[in-house]
């Protein structure tokens, strides 16, 4: 898609599974059901980790990298994770693109299916950044909870995916919103983990990710939020608070975690906010 001065593609990199419970909190089995999908025997539900890959004022910008490849089989078989087929790198390829010419990653925030795809191991074993060129950016402050986690989030951060970035001095932390390209703004938001930067575009055509706050067209109503949330009332009131803003300025939302939709509209109901129809992203 063309936002005017950018252009976005959607980057797959691997279909995964999450508990359906823990994604949908105190909303009813069969109300999440009936909005998204059924759980397999282990009551996992199909999601995908999308990045994205915009381009344009003389920069390749990925937003999130997956779940990466540092992990076992244990954790593969954990998460149902399928990256044979569609992985970063074979998406970058795709869109005729190496590794060594993203010039900036922007992490949302630092969870393992946002963040493990930014380090690799390289041939000796050791843990690098994955994109050798790039500088990488996130809120100092998500930084520093994923440094020292509360047992509620803890399992979601592994050191690996970004401590070495720092160590290889390839870290811009932010320090709350702002523009941080023409016309690209980071909004943090906190129900989900503490300064997690959704991404804004306001361009001839207005773009949001709002990454976990909204993973899912699902997760549109405000009512709909996750068991993974740290402060599940917070997240309510940050859907209250930017939904009106995305539907009233025709925002189209991207979603990072939907396995059927890729984006949408945001339409007032007589029963709240919901997304209007699914809009592919070619």
């Amino acid at each position: 898609m063309n936002t005017g001065s950018y252009t976005i593609d959607i980057l797959e990199t691997c279909k995964f599974g999450l508990d359906g419970g823990a994604m949908f909190g105190v909303v009813p089995q069969a109300l999440w059901q009936r909005a998204y999908a059924e759980g397999d025997e282990k009551n996992r539900i199909p999601m995908t980790a999308r990045a994205l890959l915009i381009r344009g004022h003389g920069r390749k910008i990925l937003v999130d990298t997956g779940n990466g490849s540092k992990f076992d089989d244990k954790f593969r078989k954990i998460y149902a994770i399928e990256d044979t087929e569609k992985n970063l790198q074979n998406s970058l390829q795709q869109h005729g693109l190496s590794t060594d010419e993203i010039t900036d990653v922007v992490l949302t925030h630092l969870h393992f299916d946002h963040a493990g795809g930014a380090t690799t191991r390289n041939t000796n074993g050791e843990v690098i950044p994955a994109f050798a060129n790039a500088q990488y950016h996130v809120q100092k402050e998500q930084f520093e909870w994923a440094l020292n986690p509360v047992e509620k989030d803890k399992a979601s951060f592994l050191p690996e995916n970004y401590v070495p970035l720092k160590e290889h001095g390839v870290l811009n932390l932010l320090e709350g919103s702002g523009e941080l390209f023409p016309k690209l703004f980071v909004e943090p938001v906190h129900g989900h983990t503490r300064f997690l930067q959704m991404i804004r575009i306001d361009d001839s055509q207005r773009v949001m990710f709002p990454s976990d706050l909204m993973p899912t067209h699902a997760h549109v109503r405000v009512p709909f939020g996750m068991a993974y949330d740290n402060e599940p009332l917070r997240t309510l009131q940050e859907k209250k608070h930017w939904l009106p803003i995305l539907h009233e300025q025709e925002y189209q939302v991207l979603f990072q975690h939907d396995a059927f939709w890729h984006s949408t509209r945001i339409e007032l109901t007589d029963k709240g906010y919901a997304p209007t129809t699914n809009i592919e992203i070619d």
